[in-house]
C-alpha cells in the first residue's frame, strides 16, 4: 500500500496555520471533478481550542493541554511539552490512522506553534523521524507559516525569515514559506518588501536611516548620552548587517504570499507546495472529457 502526501504546517502561535489549512482544504472541495482532491486535516496542536477546518484526525482524542493542567497542575508550556511527549510514547495511535488514509489522500497536520517544540526540545523532529521509518520520508512537506503584518516592519521580517531558516534546517524537509494574512496588509507595502532583491537591501531601504537619525537628533539634544546611544545603534545596525548578509549568502529563504479572498492565489499555493514534493506525479490522470461543470463523462 503506497503512502499519502503530507503537509507538516509549522509556524510562531497565532501566525494563521489553522486558516491556511480550512483554507486549501476548502479551496480544493471546491473544484471540479478533475482536479478535485479530499484534503484531510490532523490537529496536532493538544491545546488548539477552535479551528474551522474538518478535522479528520485531533491528538485531543488523545491527550489534551486542559486535562494536563487540571490532572498534573503544570503551566500551559509545560503541559503542552507533557502532551507531545506523551505522544511520542504513544506513536502507535498516529500509525493505526495514518494507515487508512492511501497514497491518493493527502494529509496537512495542523502542528504546534510553540517554537521550542523545534528547537530546544527535539519532539517534532522525532515525530518525523518516525514518520520517515514508516515510509513516509518522500511524501513529506514542511510549510512555515509568517504573518503577513512582519512585512511593514524590516526588523520583524528578518526575524521571520530567521525563524524560517531555523525551521527549514531542524526539520530536514522539503521546505515552503507562506506568509499568511496578506488580505489585511497594503497589497503596495508587501511587494515593496517582497520586490527587494535581497535582505541587506531590505535593511537599508526600510530599518536603518530612521534609527540613525534619531541617534543623530539625540546626540544633538544631549551629547554624552547621545554618543553612547549612537555607538550602541552602530553595534547594533553591523550585527542585522551581517544577519542580513548572511540570509542573501545563502539564499535560502523566500516566501509565498496567501490572500485567502484570492483563489488564483490560493491555486498558485498549492502548486507550489505541491511541486515540492512532487504531487500527483504518479497518480492516476483524469480524462480531458471529464467534465468539471457538471461532474459527469461527456457524450
Amino acid at each position: 500500500m503506497g503512502r499519502c502526501s503530507i503537509q507538516l504546517v509549522t509556524g510562531p502561535a497565532g501566525s494563521g496555520k489553522s486558516t491556511y489549512c480550512h483554507t486549501l482544504q476548502q479551496h480544493c472541495a471546491s473544484l471540479g471533478p478533475r482536479h478535485r482532491r479530499r484534503i484531510h486535516v490532523i490537529n496536532l496542536d493538544p491545546a488548539a481550542e477552535s479551528f474551522r477546518y474538518e478535522a479528520s484526525l485531533d491528538i485531543r482524542e488523545l491527550i489534551s493541554v486542559d486535562d494536563v493542567m487540571d490532572e498534573l497542575r503544570l503551566g500551559p508550556n509545560g503541559s503542552l511539552v507533557y502532551c507531545m511527549e506523551y505522544l511520542l510514547e504513544n506513536m502507535d495511535w498516529l500509525q493505526e490512522h495514518l494507515e487508512e488514509f492511501d497514497e491518493e489522500e493527502y494529509l496537512m497536520v495542523d502542528c504546534p506553534g510553540q517554537i521550542e517544540l523545534y528547537t530546544h526540545i527535539p519532539v517534532m523532529n522525532k515525530i518525523i523521524d518516525q514518520l520517515r521509518m514508516w515510509g513516509y520520508g518522500e511524501k513529506m512537506v514542511s510549510v512555515f507559516v509568517v504573518d503577513a503584518t512582519f512585512v511593514t516592519d524590516a526588523s520583524k521580517f528578518i526575524s521571520g525569515s530567521l525563524l524560517a531558516l531555523s525551521a527549514m534546517i531542524s526539520m530536514q524537509l522539503p521546505h515552503v514559506n507562506i506568509l499568511s494574512k496578506c488580505d489585511l496588509v497594503e497589497e503596495a507595502s508587501m511587494e515593496r518588501v517582497l520586490e527587494m532583491e535581497s535582505a541587506v537591501q531590505l535593511w537599508d531601504v526600510l530599518g536603518n536611516h530612521s534609527r540613525r537619525q534619531r541617534g543623530t537628533e539625540t546626540s544633538r539634544d544631549n551629547a554624552p548620552s547621545g554618543v553612547v546611544g549612537e555607538r550602541r545603534e552602530e553595534k547594533w545596525n553591523r550585527l542585522t548587517e551581517s544577519i542580513c548578509t548572511l540570509l542573501d549568502d545563502f539564499n535560502m529563504v523566500g516566501f509565498v504570499p496567501l490572500n485567502i479572498n484570492d483563489e488564483d492565489n490560493i491555486a498558485h499555493v498549492l502548486a507550489t507546495v505541491d511541486h515540492a514534493i512532487q504531487y500527483g506525479e504518479d497518480l492516476e490522470v483524469r480524462g480531458a472529457d471529464y467534465d468539471d461543470d457538471v461532474g459527469e463523462i461527456a457524450e
